[in-house]
């Protein structure tokens, strides 16, 4: 058994419908695949969340009317039968007209999550029309989590038990990435991008041979090309340096998606939709370290420094007050720094959760902060490679360990 995921670029329309096809086709047996919303499907569903909470029915029903459109598009283009795809987004018209009656965050992970069955509804179709026998999969039913909406935590027991009943062992499973469910039926999804975590959820259970995670670039490469223009693909990745790629933030691979891969000693690929026969980058129990240094950059940061109010120090009952905080807004440190009088954080610039977590330190700390910051990781770094990525860059702090800096830095050419 075998795993493949697509994410939303590789079936943004028929095209990628087709080519994923001929992938499964020419590469694929005895395979689950695992697909993202299409495009750019997920950021409409959080601006179609967005309007139905704020209660703007207007823009409900032009968002929705948007996504209806592109994704018939699709639809017509390939032909088939597609009653279920039109039943998804009934349901989802009846939700709409209904009033708010949960928090934010399981409102979200309701709607948003309609992009992958739609993605998946859509391509099930799709292969059955062609002639390519599928059995398609519902992950909410499969994928058993927690309450805890948006950043679902996976009952494993439970889920292997659910998948191995559920998969069939012998052809094509089409599933949907990034949702799962609660033990009450209420759906749930394992944060941002997480298809990639999902295709390692399957594996692990299913003790699969591999994992391949279909992107539109070569493979992993030291650096991301919108940033760099010479950047090298990365042949081979031990999994302890994929992880901390990952957790640093490199964004071809989910954080989450290695551990589990790495526990079952099952290797990861990354390959190319656009060149499926090239060989790309394979993930897995290896002894030799990257010997290149890699370049990880996190754009729309926020640099928060925090001062106590009064003549005390940061100590342990004053860090555990603040990592209470970051948890009770649902906020995520991507470095941290303290001295005696000040701890200090960079974190994504996330609208909806931020500014409720700079109320939340002001009323203990003295709070200051500067918005519109970058975190630059280089690792396996050198004075070469740092001073490479400081042109025009004002150096707002730094943190070295031995294989690892990280820079947080403002653009002076803005």
């Amino acid at each position: 058994m075998k795993v493949f995921k697509f994410g939303g670029a590789s079936v943004k329309d028929a095209a990628g419908v087709r080519n994923l096809a001929d992938i499964i086709q020419k590469q694929g047996k005895d395979i689950v695949v695992v697909v993202s919303a299409m495009g750019k499907t997920t950021n409409a569903l959080e601006a179609l969340v967005r309007a139905y909470v704020d209660k703007r029915p207007d823009d409900v029903k032009a968002q929705l009317a948007s996504l209806k459109s592109y994704h018939t598009n699709i639809m017509d283009d390939l032909t088939g039968n597609y009653n279920q795809v039109h039943y998804t987004f009934a349901q989802l018209e009846n939700y709409l007209k209904s009033p708010v009656s949960a928090l934010y965050d399981e409102v979200y992970d309701q709607i948003v999550s309609v992009g992958e069955l739609l993605s998946t509804q859509i391509i099930f179709a799709y292969l059955n029309k062609i002639g390519l026998s599928s059995r398609w999969l519902d992950s909410r039913q499969l994928v058993q989590t927690d309450a805890t909406f948006r950043e679902g935590r996976v009952d494993w027991e439970l889920t292997s038990r659910q998948i191995n009943s559920a998969v069939k062992k012998n052809g094509v499973n089409i599933t949907q990435g990034f949702i799962g469910q609660t033990e009450d039926g209420r759906t749930t999804t394992l944060g941002r991008e997480g298809s990639d975590y999902t295709a390692a959820i399957y594996a692990f259970c299913l003790n699969a041979e591999s994992v391949t995670i279909w992107k539109d670039v070569p493979g992993v490469l030291n650096a991301d090309p919108k940033w760099f223009d010479d950047t090298v693909l990365l042949e081979r990745l031990t999994y302890q340096d994929a992880i901390e790629l990952a957790y640093y933030g490199a964004t071809v691979i989910h954080p989450k998606t290695i551990k589990p891969l790495q526990n079952k000693g099952i290797p990861l690929y990354v390959r190319s939709f656009l060149k499926p026969e090239a060989p790309g980058t394979v993930i897995g129990n290896y002894e030799q370290h990257l010997s290149i240094p890699s370049f990880i950059f996190k754009v729309n940061q926020v640099l928060i420094s925090l001062h106590p109010n009064d003549f005390s120090f940061i100590a342990e009952d004053n860090l555990s007050r603040i990592f209470g905080m970051f948890a009770q807004a649902g906020v995520k440190i991507n470095l941290m720094q303290n001295t005696a009088i000040s701890f200090s954080v960079v974190v994504d610039n996330n609208p909806d959760r931020v500014p409720a977590l700079l109320n939340l330190l002001k009323q203990d700390f003295r709070v200051t902060y500067n918005s519109d910051v970058e975190l630059i990781t280089i690792r396996y770094y050198d004075q070469g490679t740092i001073d490479r990525v400081m042109p025009n860059k004002k150096l707002l702090l730094e943190q070295k360990s031995r294989y690892t800096v990280q820079l947080v830095v403002k653009d002076l050419s803005n």
